[in-house]
């Protein structure tokens, strides 16, 4: 008997005009600069972990965009059981970020999240039209997929405590780039879910 497809989609919305996108946090941090950007993200993940939450409550899907880590033939669960079972530097953050059964998730080969994925598929899919990016590195990869949203005319949220890279320096002037230049809204995360609250309550009323 065929299985009802209704349950592969759990609890995620069908579509949403607000799309949380969570970049390379699942992630080893095993490269150069890796212990520089661990001691950032493991206290930005727990003010990550809190707008995924808060967002999910407000019926808005979180996609996981992911590097492979060159670890070509591993898939997105490969991944995560790596970076835990292995004792990896960035174990903490994954334990903390691992994504629920309604999340969706896009492995990216290169920096952007939408160079040669589904990624764009996906966002067209959930009718999207606004994209909060959170991760790391503030200066590559948020960045470089900031860019490609940006001239796939998507509106930007990219709150400013929930990306880092690995110097505040770097982090504070990717941030000053987004927004400058790509319009984004670089305020910080509990702003963001202030008024996400306020723009539901009003459709709702």
């Amino acid at each position: 008997m065929p299985k009802d497809v209704s349950t592969l989609h759990g609890s995620v919305p069908e579509t949403s005009p607000v799309v949380l996108l969570i970049i390379d946090m699942i992630n080893d941090l095993d490269f150069p600069e890796g212990e520089q950007v661990q001691r950032f993200a493991e206290p930005m993940s727990e003010r990550l972990f809190h707008l995924k939450t808060r967002t999910r409550e407000l019926g808005i899907p979180s996609i996981y965009v992911n590097d492979n880590f060159g670890r070509w033939r591993s898939d997105f669960n490969a991944l995560i059981a790596h970076c835990i079972d292995d004792e990896t530097r960035g174990k903490r953050i994954v334990e903390r970020m691992k994504p629920d059964e309604s999340d969706y998730f896009v492995l990216k080969p290169k920096h952007s999240g939408f160079y040669s994925t589904t990624l764009s598929v996906l966002l067209k899919s959930l009718e999207a039209k606004e994209l909060i990016l959170t991760g790391i590195a503030a200066n590559i990869c948020v960045l470089f997929t900031a860019n490609d949203a940006y001239m796939r005319d998507y509106k930007l949220s990219i709150p400013g405590d929930c990306v880092v890279s690995n110097t505040k320096e770097e982090t504070e002037y990717a941030l000053k780039q987004m927004g400058d230049i790509l319009k984004a809204d670089t305020r910080p995360s509990n702003e963001l879910i202030e008024r996400l609250t306020d723009e539901q309550n009003k459709t709702q009323v």
